[in-house]
């Protein structure tokens, strides 16, 4: 999927994903954010993140959890995650975390158009 966001908020959802992707690191090291070829440019540590953070939410954890798997799906979309495991796969699993992502991320696409 192709980015349709403009440079300025590709930059500010980068550094919002940088700061929520440091929860998996040690704390000393900077995850960078990579160009993708159409351009756009996308924090590592997103998909990591995301995992760490299901199992967050399948422990009961909500709130933030929640506005950080929301946060991700921009940029699983961009590295084609949606496109391997489409939305509705993870809405039909019994794994409550990977539902919320799922009608998430279907909510994204439909936005998205």
């Amino acid at each position: 999927m192709t980015s349709t966001t403009a440079p300025a908020t590709d930059a500010l959802h980068v550094a919002e994903l940088s700061r929520v992707n440091q929860k998996i690191t040690d704390g000393a090291a900077d995850l960078p954010a990579v160009t993708l070829k159409d351009g756009s440019r996308v924090q590592t540590g997103t998909v990591a993140t995301m995992l760490f953070n299901i199992a967050l939410y399948n422990a009961g954890e909500r709130g933030a959890v929640e506005e950080e798997l929301k946060m991700a799906i921009p940029t699983l979309f961009k590295v084609g995650l949606f496109e391997l495991f489409p939305p509705q796969q993870w809405i039909d699993g019994d794994n409550p975390g990977r539902s919320f992502v799922g009608i998430h991320a279907r909510a994204y696409l439909h936005r998205a158009g």
